[in-house]
């Protein structure tokens, strides 16, 4: 068996800290909300439907209306 050791080492965590990573998240949701809730028609990055198609019962479960 291994021995555990608990230290005192505990310190805050800092805003500047956190910062880079809740922007690296919000991107990232940003992204998601537009894959699921614009990519189509005139807005659309990616050609074909594929993406739509991918996502589409996703679409419905949040409410954005699709046809």
């Amino acid at each position: 068996m291994s021995d555990i050791t608990f230290t005192d080492d505990l310190r805050p965590i800092s805003v500047g800290e956190i910062l880079p990573w809740a922007i690296f998240g919000g991107l990232l949701l940003m992204l998601a909300i537009y894959f699921v809730g614009a990519e189509e028609g005139a807005t659309s990055i990616v050609s074909g439907g594929y993406v739509h198609e991918f996502v589409h019962d996703g679409r419905h479960l949040l409410g954005f209306p699709c046809h």
